[in-house]
């Protein structure tokens, strides 16, 4: 698919009487760069660069509807069917055990996560999934973006993936994302103890025909379930764990603690504790809102 859709740029430029450097300068990249596009050959394009290329040859979306099809021959089998319908989806419900869902990572971030597993090759097929997973952050941006909830377990903000630096630079790109009105987050503390979700991730997806799926994750596996009852039972597992974990506001509280590392060791609150506060949160902010599935919760407050 690579090759496939180097070819068409190729075609696209020859048509439109570009050389490799005039086009590059058009879509703001290198002249290498698009040697490389046409060769199929280092990094995989990104989708703003493929919509760019689209735009300036003329190609009505032709690269684009491509894009998905090169970008995911850089993942596994299993998790293409996923990435597939996670284009399409409106709503997008995260619970990430271990790691920052693909999605809100930073890319040195998304480079250490990605730089193990025994799918890896190599660094060219390193580079070409920190490619792909970045590109599939563009859609946030668009006029296509979904609503997505996000539910971390607390280790996911205490493993130091990449390194101190790295990680602090993730834990406040959460909070820059959290602030977006089609954006929450929420944190599930150690203090809930055990739940059913434990072995892994989950994920569940609201097509545009309201349909649903939902996709489950391990280290080096994935799995996409499509079958209504089955969809339904993952279904009310997210929302028992979205209940369990800390309201939005006091979530990010938790991440700021971790960032200043003034949290370590300290006490969370308890349940009925956390339900006063989030109470008086709402009350503060002079009301709420309503999302995901009718629950009401506070309106963010703009960071100091």
């Amino acid at each position: 698919m690579a090759a496939l859709f180097g070819a068409r740029v190729r075609r696209l430029r020859v048509a439109a009487g570009l050389t490799q450097a005039e086009l590059g300068a058009a879509v703001h990249v290198v002249s290498t760069r698009i040697t490389q596009i046409e060769r199929a050959s280092g990094a995989k394009p990104t989708l703003e660069l493929a919509r760019a290329l689209d735009a300036v040859l003329g190609a009505e979306d032709l690269l684009v509807e491509l894009w998905p099809y090169v970008y995911r021959e850089a993942f596994p089998d299993w998790s293409r069917k996923f990435m597939a319908y996670s284009e399409r989806a409106v709503v997008i419900r995260q619970y990430a055990a271990h790691v920052v869902p693909g999605l809100l990572q930073t890319e040195e971030y998304a480079r250490a996560v990605l730089s193990v597993g025994r799918t890896l090759d190599g660094k060219q097929q390193l580079e070409k999934r920190v490619s792909a997973r970045m590109g599939r952050q563009a859609r946030l941006g668009g006029a296509d973006r979904p609503e997505l909830w996000v539910v971390l377990d607390e280790a996911v903000l205490r493993r130091p993936v990449g390194g101190p630096a790295v990680m602090r630079e993730q834990l406040d790109r959460l909070l820059d994302a959290a602030a977006e009105p089609h954006l929450t987050v929420q944190v599930l503390p150690f203090d809930q103890g055990e739940h059913d979700v434990m072995g892994g991730s989950l994920t569940l997806l609201t097509m545009p025909d309201d349909s649903e799926a939902a996709y489950t994750e391990g280290a080096h596996y994935g799995q996409l379930i499509e079958e209504t009852h089955e969809v339904r039972s993952f279904a009310l597992t997210y929302d028992r764990l979205r209940a369990a974990a800390l309201p939005p506001l006091m979530s990010l509280d938790m991440i700021r603690a971790v960032m200043e590392d003034s949290h370590r060791g300290a006490n969370v609150p308890s349940r009925s504790e956390r339900r006063r506060l989030a109470q008086e949160q709402l009350q503060q902010s002079g009301g709420g809102r309503l999302r995901g599935g009718g629950r009401r919760v506070p309106r963010r407050r703009s960071r100091p």
